[in-house]
């Protein structure tokens, strides 16, 4: 496939934008992460492009009549690709420039078995998982984001002069440019995992404490009282597996079954209910659609030597 030019790649990219303000289908949603993994470029291009869409409330400069609901993939549309770059491209240059105006604080959130990708208005992207509340709060010294709840992947946009800080629960995670998730889930201590770059996850509770540095492929457990962040290093194929509900994905490595069946109450109404204590204790391993509780209690039930009761809104596995 020849090499796309960076005109090309911006053009693509406003047309995600486009798409993204008047809401994604389930099948653009799948071509839209497709297209980010296509090329590195891609991502930084689709954050600036946004990025203007946002700063010009929707893109008012392009024309009185513009309405992004309208925009068709196709040449035929009367606002063309090239019309969109030149409309939007002095407030473009003045984002890539580091140039920010205040916004007021906005709150996004994902429903149980949702998946959303929000493009920041400084050019970062953050990919949401399932049951996820974030609020996002700029200003011309920080870039603040606080996880009430869930978990989220965040690929940040360089700034050195406006850090990007994720608040979660008792923990701080300070970068500049980098790509790490931070997850905020019931009854467990927040986790930072970090796929590029460099984090530091501090507790301001804590003051004394110094900040924990992560790198690459490193994760930090941060509990709520007075232990100490715990700091681990993982292999690239543990980051990758952490990282598959982005493709709708439960990876499980030798769990016990309960725990995996837990896994599933976050993406769905249908719960899994193992009455057996031996049974629930049982590791399993293997790779799962998030989505699907039912064939993955079937798996787990034939493979264990029990079998699975399918109700209205329960499964359960039974010897």
């Amino acid at each position: 496939m020849p090499r796309q030019t960076a005109d090309e790649i911006n053009e693509a990219a406003g047309l995600w934008a486009v798409r993204h303000e008047r809401g994604l289908t389930e099948d653009e949603a799948a071509s839209f992460e497709s297209w980010l993994e296509e090329d590195p470029r891609h991502l930084g291009a689709y954050g600036r492009m946004a990025a203007t869409l946002m700063q010009t409330q929707r893109a008012k400069a392009l024309g009185p009549d513009f309405d992004p609901r309208t925009i068709r993939d196709d040449q035929s549309n009367e606002l063309s690709r090239r019309q969109w770059l030149l409309g939007g491209g002095a407030v473009a240059a003045s984002v890539a420039a580091g140039v920010f105006v205040a916004i007021r604080p906005k709150t996004y959130r994902t429903r149980r078995g949702e998946k959303r990708v929000v493009a920041l208005a400084d050019g970062s992207v953050v990919t949401m998982n399932t049951a996820t509340t974030i609020t996002v709060s700029y200003s011309d010294k920080a870039r603040l984001i606080r996880l009430s709840g869930g978990e989220a992947l965040f690929d940040v946009a360089k700034n050195a002069q406006r850090p990007f800080i994720v608040s979660a629960g008792g923990a701080q995670v300070r970068a500049v440019g980098t790509s790490f998730t931070v997850a905020r889930l019931p009854r467990a201590p927040v986790e930072v995992l970090v796929r590029e770059g460099i984090v530091e996850v501090t507790r301001p509770q804590h003051p004394q404490e110094a900040a924990a540095r992560l790198t690459a492929n490193m994760r930090a457990v941060v509990a709520p009282q007075a232990a100490p962040v715990e700091v681990a290093t993982l292999d690239p194929d543990d980051v990758g597996r952490e990282l598959a509900w982005r493709e709708g994905r439960i990876v499980i490595e030798r769990e016990t079954l309960s725990a995996a069946a837990a896994k599933f109450e976050r993406y769905s109404a249908t719960r899994i209910v193992i009455e057996d204590p031996v049974l629930a204790e049982q590791e399993v391993s293997g790779v799962f659609e998030a989505s699907d509780p039912v064939t993955f209690a079937k798996s787990m039930a034939l493979s264990l030597g029990a079998h699975a009761e399918v109700g209205d809104d329960e499964v359960r596995i039974v010897r």
